[in-house]
């Protein structure tokens, strides 16, 4: 089974190395959005794993890429912001946010990627993409997914309320599987989510 890696906001295709390494028997692609520069959008034959952190589930799922078999959701939604009677992450949060970017968007990324655990410094800045989806994370809604979902959630993460971790992906087929950790299970415990994608790789059709 193929899998492809989808990051989410403020990250790139690197954020997956550590869990990448303890799966050397599938073959990895990878999606990147260019927050930093080298966007890249692999060209995919059959059947395939979306293996997701963050926004990037709901990217996978408004994209309908053909092939797509499942979908595994690290930390991840079909909603981010609080609407319409779900719970999420508060508007006005994701406006300042946004007021501030334009502002400086450095500080908003580095104080983002702080609150979520990771205090790595990152390279020059491509602001288009990363403007368009801090707007997807504001207004942006996945449609119901096709395909089954396993969603991999820390009980302590800081970005998703407890309320919002619960009821992600509403309507869908999914499975999901609670973890002591917070907003980043990739890189705070690759262990545990290579097991959980190897494990769901295995249970899809070939």
């Amino acid at each position: 089974m193929k899998l492809l890696f989808v990051h989410g906001w403020g990250f790139d295709r690197h954020f997956w190395e550590p869990v990448c390494a303890l799966l050397p028997n599938h073959e990895h692609l990878f999606e990147d959005r260019g927050y930093f520069g080298n966007p890249l959008q692999p060209h995919i034959d059959g059947p395939f794993l979306a293996v997701t952190h963050s926004l990037g589930a709901m990217r996978v799922l408004s994209e309908a890429l053909p092939g797509l078999t499942g979908i595994m959701a690290i930390n991840g939604f079909d909603r981010f912001s609080a609407r319409s009677g779900r719970e999420g992450v508060a508007l006005r949060v994701i406006d300042r946010m946004l007021r501030r970017f334009n502002q400086d968007p450095a500080a908003v990324l580095s104080e983002f990627r702080t609150r979520c655990g990771c205090e790595a410094e990152f390279g020059p800045l491509d602001l288009a993409p990363l403007h368009e989806d801090l707007l997807r994370l504001r207004d942006g809604e996945a449609p119901t997914p096709h395909v089954p979902v396993t969603v991999l959630q820390g009980s302590q993460d800081p970005l998703m309320p407890h309320g919002m971790r619960e009821s992600v992906f509403p309507h869908g087929p999914v499975r999901r599987i609670g973890h002591g950790g917070g907003h980043l299970l990739p890189l705070q415990d690759p262990a545990f989510c290579a097991d959980a994608i190897r494990h769901m790789a295995e249970s899809l059709p070939a």
